[in-house]
């Protein structure tokens, strides 16, 4: 089994560290880490080190023999996901199993067929447990480069966002509409990919309007209809295989 991740705010170019507060509280109390297991350290934005437990002391403290930092580099092609809000806690399981897929950004969209509103202090914290669950998910996955996720955007932000990207898509389940299969449209093989996942009742027309006019493509993921909690890590899923970074 590969050594659990811990993050940290600075990781230091040091031979020690020491982990304290709720990460260490989480190594000593729940993982229930001893001296001699191996642990990675990481500031979720690159900057890691694979460490060796020196000592545990009392219940939230572990000292941590560091190895020298490494920087993994970004990738060559940044895949970001424009997820529009799901019902419940969908928002959370498509931000979780986005993350552990391995996509590099999540913008969450207030779409016009949304049921979810993200409004005052109900939208703050349902932001927080977005970014929360990506760096869970980042940790459980053993990522060292967490997902940014952005600040809810508009229609209009959106459509800025899309085009400023090197490939941008919208998936489209409507089978009367002519959508390219996202399997074998041509993609870019450095820049930033922007896939666009639409509400429960899809895309209005209006959106799909100035989504295409900023120079996005209409793809289909395949014959059958995804829940918009699901099709976002489908998807990242399919493009992280073309571009070579699942190989």
């Amino acid at each position: 089994m590969t050594a659990p991740v811990f993050v940290v705010e600075q990781l230091p170019d040091a031979p020690e560290f020491a982990l304290d507060g709720p990460e260490g509280r989480h190594a000593v109390s729940v993982k229930r880490l001893r001296t001699g297991e191996e642990v990675v350290l990481t500031d979720g934005r690159g900057r890691w080190a694979r460490g060796v437990v020196r000592a545990a002391e009392g219940k939230d403290r572990l000292v941590v023999g560091l190895d020298p930092v490494h920087e993994e580099p970004a990738p060559a092609v940044r895949i970001t996901v424009v997820q529009a809000l799901p019902k419940g806690d969908r928002g959370e399981v498509a931000v979780e199993t986005m993350t552990e897929t391995g996509v590099d950004g999540v913008v969450p969209w207030q779409a016009a067929r949304c049921i979810t509103q993200w409004k005052g202090d109900r939208g703050l914290k349902s932001l927080a447990k977005w970014r929360a669950t990506a760096r869970e998910a980042g940790k459980q996955s053993r990522r060292v480069r967490f997902p940014d996720v952005a600040d809810l955007a508009t229609t209009k932000q959106v459509a800025a966002l899309l085009a400023a990207a090197d490939f941008a898509a919208v998936l489209h389940e409507d089978r009367d509409y002519d959508s390219e299969p996202l399997a074998t449209v041509a993609l870019p093989e450095a820049g930033e990919i922007v896939l666009v996942v639409g509400p429960e009742g899809g895309v209005s027309p209006d959106e799909l309007t100035a989504f295409t006019a900023a120079g996005a493509r209409t793809c289909r993921l395949g014959p059958s209809v995804l829940r918009t909690s699901t099709a976002g890590t489908a998807a990242a899923a399919l493009l992280l295989g073309r571009t070579g970074r699942w190989s």
